[in-house]
């Protein structure tokens, strides 16, 4: 059948079936899913909303010549656990049975484009549903019951409900009650800590075998800070997995649960030396930010790092919609102010979304005099600060507000992004002042900075990312940081850009220090929309079926092991 033609009725009842909507409050406490068991099948049909050609196809491979035996029998079972992390995000992010949901759909093309986006609804269209009959996303996702309003949750009293490892759910009278990651998810996790254990049996570095073992033990038990440390603690490991309940994207509610993840990698030796001097330069670039002493009182941690990998396997949350392309952890305050964090940056994955979609974006909105600026080591560098930058400015309030990440609750993600984006230029302009960076110019950085910008925006505004992107293109767009031509590309103002940098991370870190709920909120509503003289370029990049992100062919079979 076409279901863009399916009577109201027909789809009303097909959304039933297919768990879609929910008729009746949650009951469960065991299961975090709702079980489906239509036989409605969606069939062979057109549906535009369903777009899986915007994304590119990437093979995940690296060197393995350069790995170890050990290292080579490590990676297949570090693979093995990520799938499982893969599994656990897709009952985070849907609320209904994965299975039963892909049974339903013979169309090809709609069956790959829910696998992509983890669920029914397009991560880079603002969370669209993209089948009819489909409701919007719950903003709290399967974290908390579709039906529970804010008022009830500001006034459920229950042990560790803003906890990242805890589940809202109904008891058997219909009340909220919270369950702890590591029972709800019992059995999936103490099997992916069985597969870490395996790997540190084998593993030869001590510091990834004491990692692996206590990471084990973190998803098991939802305490991450001793594993979190030992990570930090590592640094002659060639391979490393990141793996867990990590980030809060996924949760549009209250930005409070932590979504599973899951990065296999293997470290770029020659690229991790060029980048370790960075990391003791930190102290200086905090106490040279552009705000106010009292704003950067703050020290970062010493043992901050920064690495080049290959990314062999995505898992889970970092795997949905758009590509991460690079990590800065842990987020825990407590190790940051310890331990710093380290900033891992994904080569391969990077050089694809540079080689596939920035250069061609270049080609159509960039002046043709600017496109010489356009470069690889530009957009490495730009990535790079911009993880660097998380562990820099602020992470407590000044007023006693708590963290800035508990007193800005949803709105902390979109603004740390967004500090994270402006900060990481500000640095580069800084070293190049300094002297510390000198291959290229800042032409370069700033040119492929606003390349970036258009194809990040391409994304959407609905994620944290998404928010902070266009908060920046509007701010840059009102300071004349970069003007429209009139034959539709865009030049650089590199004097206004760098004046714009300064005034936008001010504002960012003081609306952070001061735990600005209000002010975050005004900022967003106002700045962090995709205005239509923009969309009209955006629909040009489509019409010239420039892809939008990749997916990735990935596996030990993959990489031949």
């Amino acid at each position: 059948m076409d279901i863009k033609k399916t009577s109201k009725l027909a789809v009303l009842s097909m959304a039933i079936c297919l768990g879609f909507w929910n008729c009746t409050p949650e009951k469960k406490t065991t299961d975090d899913t709702t079980t489906d068991t239509t036989s409605a099948v969606i069939e062979e049909t057109k549906n535009e909303l369903v777009r899986p050609e915007i994304y590119a196809n990437f093979k995940l491979t690296t060197d393995i010549s350069q790995l170890s035996e050990s290292e080579k029998k490590m990676i297949p079972l570090l693979i093995e656990a990520a799938k499982i992390m893969d599994g656990l995000f897709w009952k985070q992010a849907y609320n209904g049975d994965k299975d039963s949901l892909l049974a339903t759909i013979k169309n090809q093309d709609a069956q790959k484009f829910v696998q992509i986006n983890y669920g029914l609804w397009d991560r880079l269209e603002q969370n669209r549903p993209f089948i009819e009959g489909v409701e919007e996303k719950p903003l709290g996702a399967n974290f908390y019951p579709t039906d529970m309003t804010k008022e009830e949750y500001e006034a459920f009293e229950g042990d560790e409900k803003s906890s990242l490892y805890t589940l809202l759910r109904r008891d058997s009278e219909g009340k909220l009650m919270t369950v702890p990651y590591h029972k709800i998810y019992k059995t999936e996790l103490e099997k992916t800590a069985d597969y870490l254990r395996q790997a540190a049996e084998v593993a030869e570095d001590a510091s990834l075998k004491k990692y692996l073992t206590l990471r084990a033990d973190a998803l098991v038990t939802d305490d991450y800070m001793a594993s979190d440390m030992a990570w930090m603690d590592m640094k002659t490991n060639g391979i490393d997995i990141i793996i867990g309940a990590i980030e809060t994207y996924e949760d549009h509610l209250f930005g409070q649960k932590a979504a599973f993840s899951s990065y296999v990698l293997v470290k770029d030796k020659s690229w991790s030396e060029r980048l370790e001097k960075y990391a003791a330069l930190l102290p200086q670039l905090q106490k040279d930010l552009p705000v106010e002493a009292k704003y950067k009182a703050e020290k970062p941690g010493s043992d901050s790092q920064l690495n080049a990998y290959d990314v062999v396997f995505y898992g889970g949350d970092c795997n949905a919609g758009s590509k991460t392309i690079a990590v800065n952890l842990p987020n825990d305050e407590q190790v940051q102010l310890k331990k710093g964090t380290r900033r891992s940056q994904l080569k391969n994955a990077m050089k694809a979304k540079f080689d596939q979609i920035l250069l061609p974006i270049s080609e159509m909105l960039i002046t043709p005099e600017q496109r010489k600026h356009i470069t690889f080591d530009a957009f490495f560098e730009n990535t790079m600060f911009h993880e660097v930058a998380h562990g820099l400015g602020i992470k407590n309030t000044i007023n006693k507000k708590g963290t800035v990440r508990e007193s800005l609750k949803d709105m902390a993600s979109a603004l740390e992004e967004g500090k994270a984006d402006v900060l990481g230029l500000y640095m580069v302009t800084k070293l190049r002042e300094m002297g510390e960076l000198s291959e290229g110019e800042l032409m370069d950085n700033y040119t492929t900075f606003l390349a970036g910008i258009f194809r990040s925006v391409r994304f959407g505004a609905a994620s944290a990312h998404g928010k902070a992107n266009m908060i920046r293109f509007n701010f840059f767009n009102e300071k004349g940081a970069f003007e429209k031509l009139e034959d539709g590309t865009y030049k650089v103002n590199p004097e206004k850009m760098a004046i714009a940098v300064n005034e936008l991370s001010a504002k960012i870190i003081t609306l952070q220090g001061d735990g600005d709920y209000e002010g975050v909120t005004k900022m967003t509503n106002e700045m962090g929309i995709i205005k239509a003289d923009l969309q009209a370029d955006l629909d040009r990049l489509s019409d010239a079926n420039i892809p939008v992100d990749i997916i990735f062919e990935q596996g030990a079979d993959v990489l031949g092991l």
